[in-house]
């Protein structure tokens, strides 16, 4: 029963700082972003651990967390499907949760058992420090083809009740995609420097998913969302200048549909500029950028702040999500397996 080093398991990691720790965007380039970004970009959303399994019962994982009141909760899942969840003390900062796999897994048997999916939680800032096999053993599972989803609160994941709920997770496993969340709570309003960093990082399907908050929180005006789109993409298509890349534009917010922000904009006029800008872009000639309007994925019964998804919204955003990538990535030749 050796512990091992938690970090070749882990997936959904775009950079990591100088500890080893996860993090959601470049630490060679964190003095460029808005402090709603970097605070943001700190919390391991989307990361989890991966494995197969060799004769083994259950798994074990230590990991280091901030001390609260309410448990932090480990789910397993394997094909599609949760098989478990278990809750682990909270009251620790270091401690270790055993997690049993189902009985075929414990089974000595010439194939592996899996591959297992292990959704940590996200609130308090986990970090996995090492895994260990209880019986048989365990390894990394194979790496699937990277997806990096940008994006603002609602590609974070806020109001799914679990971490595997949020419209990424569910869109990479329908599609056999490992989901790369670099959704900003806050954030998400095309910042330049972020496309920077989205066109260094390594991808084989990249997705954009903001807007909402260019409404409220820094209103733009239709002009510039128009621009800013354009120029957001340019950045992002130097780094990625072939990769299958599908915008999704903001879903619906009723209280900002036709509501004028300080700039002058509704959301739905400024929704229709960054669709105008994906449909020029793409026009003119980039033939793996595609749109998913965004405006009829959702109804108000969907909302459960009247502007986050619940977990049906969620659902319905990844599947309505994993379409339009299966199309963009067989039309470019890459189809999911």
């Amino acid at each position: 029963m050796t512990w091992l080093d938690a970090g070749p398991f882990l997936r959904g990691v775009a950079w990591r700082d100088e500890d080893g720790l996860p993090l959601r965007a470049d630490p060679a380039d964190l003095d460029r972003l808005p402090w709603d970004v970097l605070e943001r970009a700190r919390v391991p959303v989307g990361v989890t651990l991966d494995f197969l399994a060799y004769g083994t019962t259950s798994v074990e994982v230590r990991f280091r967390a901030e001390p609260g009141e309410v448990p932090h909760a480990f789910g397993l899942w394997a094909g599609g499907v949760q098989l478990t969840e278990v809750l682990a003390d909270p009251a620790e900062e270091e401690s270790v949760v055993r997690i049993g796999l189902p009985p075929a897994a414990g089974r000595p048997a010439p194939l592996p058992a899996g591959p297992f999916t292990l959704y940590p939680p996200e609130t308090r800032s986990p970090r996995l420090l090492a895994v260990r096999a209880l019986g048989g053993r365990i390894a990394p599972a194979p790496a699937r083809p990277r997806w990096v989803v940008h994006g603002d609160s609602i590609t974070e994941g806020w109001w799914s009740t679990r971490p595997a709920h949020a419209w990424p997770a569910a869109a990479g496993r329908l599609l056999g995609l490992e989901p790369v969340n670099l959704g900003h709570a806050g954030a998400g309003r095309a910042e330049l420097a972020v496309a920077q960093q989205l066109a260094g990082l390594p991808a084989d399907v990249l997705t954009l998913a903001f807007g909402t908050n260019c409404w409220g929180r820094a209103p733009f005006d239709v002009p510039l969302l128009r621009e800013t789109t354009r120029s957001f993409l340019a950045l992002v298509r130097r780094g990625h200048p072939d990769t299958p890349l599908l915008v999704v534009s903001p879903v619906l917010r009723p209280a900002a549909e036709d509501a004028p922000n300080a700039a002058g904009a509704t959301l739905g006029a400024l929704r229709a500029a960054l669709e105008e800008a994906v449909r020029e872009e793409a026009a003119a000639g980039d033939d793996r950028l595609a749109l998913l309007p965004g405006r009829g994925l959702l109804g108000p019964e969907h909302l459960a702040d009247g502007l986050h998804p619940d977990d049906t919204g969620h659902a319905l955003i990844a599947a309505a999500v994993a379409e339009a990538l299966a199309e963009l990535l067989e039309d470019a030749g890459r189809a999911p397996a």
